[in-house]
């Protein structure tokens, strides 16, 4: 699958970065300029998100092959790796397969192991909305009041709405159906038989439970090389919580 990208920067070591579920390159744009002073940073859509095609089919190893498949045909080699949340199991299911291809491994805000559906109210406040009708973001905002209290996680998802042309009303950027339906394996575990020996950074936010003690002891089962970064006040979308502390954690770790 030819996903959609970003590119920023013109020289240094390759940067890929992939978001989380509901979400989108444009995501990091902020961040990436950051990185982009001395790499090239390549910000990927994945699979059924932002402007990347639509697909009937979903799963971790799906998603790995996009990035795969996307390395080889832009040719990136030695890259470093940043995955937040769902994309942070994405790029641990490639390292799994590729450690050769690839140099460090950044995990934003995730382990390997299963997680439970916690997004049912989101997704009802998503399907509430009549694309047909709706006149603004700001209207979708007010529905979406209904079922998600944070302003932060509204906007978010609203980002996600655009006006399509050829249907001549509002549209969702991601694949909604198929979200909905795959929903349960979104938190599916991803496993592996070997460690993978790529040098890692697990990187958490200190208000968010994604990450456990229990966690990283299975961690480093997995990646033994692997150290592991707290960022005070920071929630599960850590990058956007504490910009500033994120790229400095991000920046010491890959120079």
């Amino acid at each position: 699958m030819t996903l959609n990208y970003r590119k920023l920067g013109e020289t240094g070591q390759p940067i890929i970065i992939l978001h989380g579920l509901f979400g989108m390159s444009d995501n990091w744009l902020t961040i990436s300029k950051e990185f982009a002073v001395n790499h090239v940073v390549y910000l990927l859509d994945l699979r059924n998100h932002g402007q990347s095609p639509k697909s009937d089919e979903f799963s971790y190893q799906l998603m790995a092959d996009d990035l795969n498949e996307f390395m080889v045909d832009h040719k990136i080699e030695k890259t470093i790796l940043i995955g937040h949340s769902m994309g942070g199991k994405v790029v641990m299911e490639y390292a799994f397969e590729h450690s050769e291809l690839f140099d460090k491994l950044i995990v934003v805000d995730i382990a390997p192991r299963f997680y439970p559906v916690h997004h049912t109210q989101l997704l009802q406040g998503m399907h509430a909305i009549d694309l047909k009708k709706l006149e603004s973001r700001t209207e979708a905002n007010e529905i979406l009041k209904r079922f998600e209290e944070s302003e932060g996680v509204r906007q978010f998802i609203i980002k996600n709405l655009y006006r399509n042309n050829e249907l001549g009303h509002f549209d969702w950027r991601i694949n909604l159906p198929i979200l909905t339906k795959e929903i349960a394996n979104i938190g599916d575990e991803i496993t592996t038989n070997k460690p993978v020996l790529n040098e890692t950074i697990f990187i958490n936010g200190s208000e968010s439970s994604y990450i456990t003690e229990t966690d990283k002891v299975d961690i480093l089962k997995i990646f033994p090389n692997a150290t592991f970064e707290t960022i005070a006040g920071a929630g599960h979308w850590v990058q956007a919580d504490k910009p500033k502390e994120f790229v400095e954690t991000v920046l010491k770790f890959i120079e």
